[in-house]
């Protein structure tokens, strides 16, 4: 029997099918998702907010004593310094101001992640060193998009979509002057590392090792319990390895292995 069409009609079914499994894979990276949470963030202060009052700097990675730290957006004003942080997450989200480790909830799956106002502390206290800013002159902000719904009650400068633009319009106390503005703008571009995809992969770089060190330590951030090498049985994550606490499911600590 000659299985030449067969093969050929399978050939020609994986040319189309190939390329829509590789975009469905890169829909679904952390990747994709990060970068339109920050296509979001850009398109709502380029709308909403006045170009002549409010300066917008993307994606700023500025170097640090232990390697470089990446900002996804800087908004500076007579108002003050914005620092914003782009979480683009799904289901319900349960944290406070002082919690260590945040929770994500998808139906019967937890996850924990870093608290994204301790993660933009980092962002906060590395500007205020290049710009030699006092504090009560810069804000930091973090904005949830996608499919997300606080199930707690939220700091008022944690914003969820263009929730993030009200908290700024709210700071109508003029901190700086048009000079100040004018320097700190130029302060953050000629002290950032040029955009490329090499300053980008070093970052990440960076991230990893900071994650492995933590990994290695085999000690639970969040109760001090040793931490063991897990698989997901269910859900999204199905098949993907973690590092979860011993301590489970009393600690729910888990490191994500990207």
């Amino acid at each position: 029997m000659d299985f030449t069409p067969i093969i050929s009609l399978l050939i020609e079914k994986l040319r189309y099918l190939l390329p829509l499994a590789i975009l469905v894979a890169i829909m679904k990276s952390a990747w994709f998702k990060g970068a339109v949470g920050e296509f979001i963030v850009n398109l709502s202060a380029k709308l909403f907010l006045d170009k002549q009052t409010y300066h917008l700097i993307k994606n700023v990675t500025l170097p640090t004593d232990d390697g470089s730290t990446q900002i996804d957006h800087v908004i500076v004003s007579k108002y003050g310094v914005f620092v914003v942080e782009t979480k683009n997450l799904k289901g319900w989200i349960f944290g406070s101001a002082n919690q260590k480790m945040w929770t994500q909830k998808i139906f019967k799956h937890s996850n924990q992640f870093q608290n994204p106002l301790h993660q933009n502390h980092k962002h906060v206290k590395t500007l205020e060193a290049l710009l030699e800013l006092a504090g009560h002159k810069i804000f930091s902000v973090v904005v949830f998009v996608g499919d997300s719904t606080f199930k707690t009650e939220m700091p008022e400068n944690v914003t969820y979509g263009s929730g993030y633009i009200r908290y700024i319009k709210s700071k109508n106390q003029i901190v700086l002057a048009e000079p100040e503005v004018e320097e700190i703008t130029r302060k953050i571009e000629s002290g950032r590392l040029r955009p490329s995809f090499k300053t980008n992969r070093e970052h990440v770089k960076h991230v990893k090792t900071i994650v492995a060190d933590k990994v290695n330590s085999k000690t639970c951030l969040k109760c001090g319990s040793e931490m063991a090498l897990r698989e997901a049985k269910q859900g999204q994550n199905t098949g993907k390895k973690f590092w979860g606490c011993s301590n489970f499911p009393k600690c729910k600590f888990v490191i994500n292995i990207t």
